[in-house]
């Protein structure tokens, strides 16, 4: 089972993803910052990182770059709101492969991840 590490400094949003997600993959961790993601990864080895962008302590560009940098495998899927275009286009410069936008769409966020494994 493909297993999803979800980071988003709101608990409503990580509980939206994980009702949408825990039918379909193991959720292995939830994480509110950048900095607990980049600690969580490495403990955790997800296949797949959902990754707010905006968050306190660290926010989710400086914590791909992080991750990336030590695993340029790793497959991280921004989770972004309408007007953050540039800091998506950021994101995808240090290394995340796709971006969801909120508020989520069910099938657009599975269609998403499915994509992100498909590029190996």
């Amino acid at each position: 089972m493909v297993r999803i590490l979800i980071v988003d400094d709101s608990a409503f949003m990580r509980n939206i993803l994980k009702k949408i997600l825990s039918q379909r993959y193991e959720i292995v961790g939830e994480a509110s910052n950048g900095k607990e993601a980049v600690d969580m990864y490495f403990k955790l080895k997800p296949d797949v990182v959902l990754m707010d962008i905006v968050m306190p302590v660290m926010d989710g560009i400086e914590a791909t770059k992080q991750i990336v940098s030590k695993d340029p495998n790793a497959k991280i899927i921004m989770c972004t709101s309408l007007g953050q275009n540039e800091k998506v286009k950021e994101a995808i410069k240090v290394g995340a492969k796709g971006y969801i936008v909120k508020p989520f769409q069910a099938e657009g966020v599975i269609r998403e991840i499915e994509n992100v494994l498909k590029q190996g």
